[in-house]
């Protein structure tokens, strides 16, 4: 549980620092980036369980790609404190893979 709770902390910390630094994309406050992480982690979930583990980011795919910046796009429509456009959703997923790149989610 407490591993969870980090994982998100960490996530949430994530978005804000790419909201500040991804045109397009921000995130107001950290309570509302904390539930825009755990909105994007459900969707990615829902996702990655109906299309299969191949779709999601972990795989490093231009599909995973795509649909991390689906997801982050559409999570805006469900969290109010979240704004992305097309173009910043991409970027977000971009930096956001980076980041994954060089902090695993195992890890964090």
């Amino acid at each position: 549980m407490l591993k969870a709770i980090i994982r998100f902390v960490v996530s949430a910390i994530v978005l804000m620092i790419v909201g500040y630094l991804v045109p397009g994309f921000s995130v107001a406050g950290f309570w509302g980036a904390l539930i825009s992480a755990i909105v994007i982690a459900l969707l990615g979930y829902i996702v990655e369980a109906m299309l299969g583990q191949n779709i999601s980011p972990r795989s490093r795919g231009v599909v995973g790609f795509i649909v991390a910046a689906i997801v982050i796009y559409v999570s805006q429509f469900i969290v109010p404190t979240i704004h992305a456009t097309i173009l910043g959703s991409i970027i977000a997923a971009f930096v956001i893979g980076l980041v994954d790149a060089f902090i695993p989610t195992e890890l964090r």
